[in-house]
């Protein structure tokens, strides 16, 4: 049991600092503390007391840690399904009114508190009053594991993490649902010592999901801080790269048309050539530059209130004389007035439609649709292009990092700048690509950082355009 309760409240600890505001983490990191608690509770039983006991240790001692047991299984006991539900409500919003969701947390305590009033008190032999918690625990339990188990509008590479959640927890909660409370309603106490391998299962699948599509948004965070700090590099070295180059770059451009005047002056088409040559070379030097320090400068959004709807149709309009034989199909949810920078926004937009144009080789299809879940609006842009490898897709958002090959003025950092937006409105931008099946680029705006107001009722529109 110590490696349960180990094993608990790190998971605990991680889950609950990836993230502290999300009620997601918050509950969830609530389940593996209250699943904790009564590990705590049964080294303390089997462990820490008996030795204590057999010591000759003072009575008060005694006395707290037996407290301590008691207060630690009575937490694993009432906490865990509570925790859970809540837990559930959140990674699965209900359609329930504002006022009722401000005062669920209290009214799911009344179970808690009606028990904790009116049946025994805890003993060792029945920590509470299993005939009765049954019929609200177990109910709890189920309500959750179902919500859990429906929730829809996953994108991306979240949908992997939506089954890894799924697989380390729902198991271990249902196995303790029938070990701590349905099982023991029966008369078959202490059945809570088959819970080790069911947690180890679990801690198994939370570790493996960690570092690999990440669990509950931490791998996510890790990935973020990387591409964070990458950008910030960037942006600083770029930003003395340019400032030195273009001083260079302004006295060779200065010096070059005093040689030019001369050439021309003395009628020396040899050395006049040369000298173009040279102020080619500067002013090429100077426009990579710069194209490099527009899309890796710190982003300073200028907000304004849009309907993203048509900036998307714009956005994509300009590009249908480029289409070629590309099919372009757009599905778009009409009505969203947001707060966004109008042009960042566009311009990443447009980084995504060039890629993906490229990657087709001017054949296939070209899929945009702008849809909304519960909290976020998503603009995803599907291509019929030849996918990307896992190991590609793991480096696609580093900057200078690229799948095509030449392209004087493909510098690999398309995604990057679109990544770098996306994080300024406090958004994501997720990926999902598979060897011959294309690839899909979701941004992923949450409605209330860009305070999203649907105006008007519209219905999709779906359109097609041929280039």
């Amino acid at each position: 049991m110590l490696f349960v309760l180990i094993a608990l409240w790190a998971i605990a600890a991680i889950v609950w600092l990836s993230d502290r505001n999300a009620a997601i983490n918050r509950w969830l990191g609530g389940v593996a503390f209250c699943g904790g608690a009564g590990a705590l509770a049964a080294v303390l039983d089997f462990q820490w007391l008996p030795v204590m006991a057999e010591a000759g240790m003072n009575e008060v001692a005694q006395q707290l840690l037996f407290r301590l047991q008691a207060v630690a299984s009575l937490l694993s006991y009432y906490g865990l399904p509570y925790c859970f539900v809540l837990f559930a409500v959140a990674y699965r919003p209900a359609q329930l009114p504002s006022r009722l969701k401000a005062v669920l947390p209290w009214l799911l305590l009344l179970p808690i508190g009606g028990c904790l009033l009116f049946t025994p008190f805890y003993t060792e032999m029945y920590p509470v009053s299993f005939n009765i918690v049954v019929w609200w625990a177990v109910p709890y339990i189920l309500y959750g594991s179902v919500q859990v188990l429906l929730k829809r509008d996953i994108y991306g590479d979240f949908s992997r993490t939506h089954w890894i959640v799924c697989s380390a927890v729902l198991p271990p909660v249902l196995f303790s649902m029938v070990m701590n409370y349905v099982l023991p309603s029966f008369g078959m106490l202490r059945m809570w010592v088959y819970n080790t391998w069911m947690v180890g299962l679990g801690v198994t699948v939370f570790v493996i999901g960690l570092f690999t599509y990440g669990f509950m948004g931490v791998r996510v965070l890790v990935d973020r801080r990387r591409f964070d700090s990458t950008l910030r590099a960037v942006t600083s070295g770029t930003a003395i790269l340019n400032h030195a180059i273009k001083n260079d770059a302004g006295k060779m451009r200065l010096f070059s048309e005093k040689m030019k005047a001369y050439a021309i002056e003395t009628g020396q088409q040899e050395l006049l050539a040369d000298v173009e040559t040279v102020l080619n070379a500067s002013r090429h030097m100077q426009e990579m530059l710069q194209r490099v320090h527009r899309r890796t400068e710190d982003l300073v959004l200028k907000v304004e209130e849009i309907e993203m709807g048509r900036l998307v149709r714009q956005t994509f309009a300009a590009f249908e004389p480029a289409l070629g034989s590309v099919r372009l199909s757009m599905e778009i949810a009409d009505g969203w007035i947001c707060r966004i920078d109008p042009a960042q926004t566009s311009e990443a937009l447009g980084n995504l439609a060039a890629n993906a144009l490229e990657a087709m080789k001017g054949g296939g299809e070209l899929v945009v649709k702008l849809s909304e879940t519960k909290r976020e609006l998503v603009i995803e842009v599907r291509d019929t292009g030849p996918g990307m490898k896992k190991n590609e897709m793991s480096k696609v958002l580093e900057p200078f990092y690229t799948t095509k090959g030449g392209g004087s003025m493909n510098f690999g950092l398309g995604l990057p700048y679109a990544y770098h937006v996306m994080r300024k409105h406090k958004g994501m931008l997720q990926l999902r690509s598979k060897p011959g099946e294309g690839t899909s680029v979701f941004m992923t705006f949450p409605k209330r950082h860009i305070q999203a107001v649907k105006r008007a009722e519209i219905p999709v529109e779906v359109s097609s355009a041929h280039g």
